[in-house]
Parts: structure tokens; C-alpha cells; sequence
């Protein structure tokens, strides 16, 4: 089995940017949509975006797809999530998430059987 392992959250000021990195361990995510959901204390885990990793569509939550942007390197067998013009409602536990859900339920997250340990990002004000 996949074990997404998340990297690269942090404190940054609002307007910043932040780039956060899904490694897979163990296999590669090689056949599985990897997702990034994110979740506020006292929030339900969110939807973020997601790659179908062997062909590279991505989908995004509409609130989010202005400013973020998610993709792949099939070589170092990551996921990258790219994070712009950050705001302090985005603070949240970043997790990303592998698995194959069906033709549009990619935002779902029991959809996904693989998920990392999440790393923090805090946007101050």
C-alpha cells in the first residue's frame, strides 16, 4: 500500500505563499487520484484538489482554484500543492490523501483509504 507523507507547512504572513509536498512511501501513486483536504479546528476536513496522477487531471474546489494550484513529479513520485495570495482563513491541518474514487467523488474524503499525518499551515494577519 501507498503512505502519503506531507511536508513544507508553516507560519507565513497573509499574502504569502506556501508549496506543500505529498512523497509517497512505500509504492508510488501510481494508478490513485491524490487529494489535499485541509481541516479548521472545529471544521469538517475540506476538499482542496486532487491529480489522477497517471494522467495528470486535476480538479479543485471552486473556492480555492484562483489560488492554488496542485501537480505532480512523477520522478520524485510527489504531489505538490501550490498555495498563493494566502489568507488567514486558509490556517489549517493540510493533509493529503491517496485512493480511487469514482468519476466525481474526488471531493470526498472517504473516498480515500491513504492519508499522511497532515502538517500545519497558519496564516497570520
Amino acid at each position: 500500500q501507498v503512505q502519503p507523507v506531507e511536508s513544507g507547512g508553516g507560519l507565513v504572513q497573509a499574502g504569502g505563499s506556501l508549496r506543500l509536498s505529498c512523497a509517497a512511501s512505500g509504492r508510488t501513486f501510481s494508478r490513485y487520484v491524490v487529494g489535499w483536504f485541509r481541516q479548521a479546528p472545529g471544521k469538517e476536513r475540506e476538499f482542496v484538489a486532487a491529480i489522477n496522477y497517471n494522467v495528470g487531471l486535476t480538479y479543485y474546489a471552486d473556492s480555492m482554484k484562483d489560488r492554488f494550484s496542485i501537480s505532480s513529479d512523477n520522478a520524485k513520485n510527489t504531489v505538490y500543492l501550490q498555495m498563493n495570495s494566502l489568507k488567514p482563513d486558509d490556517t489549517a491541518v493540510y493533509y493529503c490523501a491517496a485512493g480511487r474514487p469514482p468519476y466525481g467523488r474526488t471531493r470526498f474524503p472517504y473516498e480515500y483509504d491513504y492519508w499522511g499525518q497532515g502538517t500545519q499551515v497558519t496564516i497570520s494577519s
